[in-house]
């Protein structure tokens, strides 16, 4: 489903439906919203974090339990090292900015990925948002950093295959449940609403098992404009979907 990024009515947000538990966002678009105003791929990324403080307010207050923000991929490793360190420091800033905000709120946040790629000081700042944020019961915010879905599957494979090597497990013990527990999702249910802003049809290697029955919902507004009214747009939506997990509804 495409949306033209206009507004919603918020007064009708409780009467369409039940609210997705699990909201997954790809936050796509900010080095297009720095190039259409001139300005330095950095630019967009930083107006992007407002976005993220902007869509993680507007989550705890409509009543989302969970959000899960794509916020830097393994392939993103790939940029200019210039830009990379430059999205290491604004990591660094949102943990500064952002933590007692997030306390206050009472959102736990969780950051999923291959934390050895990061840099010594935004290794430290994302352990100490998680160890600040503990035991936060609103809303539980998983930011994915250094992450992939495949990486993660086959993180999950090499786990299940240590425990039978080592006679902890046994093949027959081994189905979707046991496999989900070894995702970096294992206490959390899987997205309901999968947000992908900027308009590009692809999941980007994005929660690749998580979302098997996500309901899809793309924007083309860029993620420096997606804000409250987008947010709450999508989410409208959503509840008019019927979610039939593969089954058929009886006539």
């Amino acid at each position: 489903m495409v949306d033209d990024g206009g507004p919603a009515d918020h007064a009708q947000l409780a009467l369409n439906g039940t609210l997705p538990a699990h909201v997954a966002i790809i936050m796509d678009g900010n080095g297009r919203w720095a190039k259409a105003r001139g300005l330095p791929r950095f630019r967009g990324h930083s107006a992007g974090m407002q976005a993220v403080h902007t869509i993680v307010e507007a989550a705890v207050q409509v009543g989302v339990r969970y959000l899960t923000l794509y916020a830097f991929s393994q392939e993103n490793w790939q940029r200019p090292a210039a830009e990379v360190a430059a999205l290491m420091k604004l990591l660094q800033h949102y943990v500064r900015k952002e933590r007692d905000e997030l306390i206050r709120q009472g959102v736990e946040v969780r950051v999923f990925g291959d934390r050895e790629r990061l840099t010594g000081s935004a290794r430290k700042a994302v352990e100490h948002i998680e160890q600040r944020t503990a035991g936060g019961s609103r809303m539980r915010l998983n930011l994915m950093i250094s992450y992939g879905g495949r990486a993660e599957i086959l993180r999950a494979a090499r786990n299940i295959a240590g425990k039978v090597q080592s006679g902890e497990l046994v093949l027959d013990d081994i189905d979707e449940a046991r496999f989900a527990s070894e995702l970096y999702t294992a206490d959390v249910p899987d997205p309901d609403l999968l947000i992908r802003t900027s308009g590009e049809m692809r999941i980007s290697n994005f929660l690749l098992w998580q979302l098997a029955y996500t309901e899809l919902y793309i924007t083309p507004t860029l993620w420096p404009d997606f804000g409250r009214d987008q947010l709450v747009a999508a989410i409208r939506e959503y509840q008019k979907r019927e979610r039939r997990f593969g089954r058929v509804t009886p006539v």
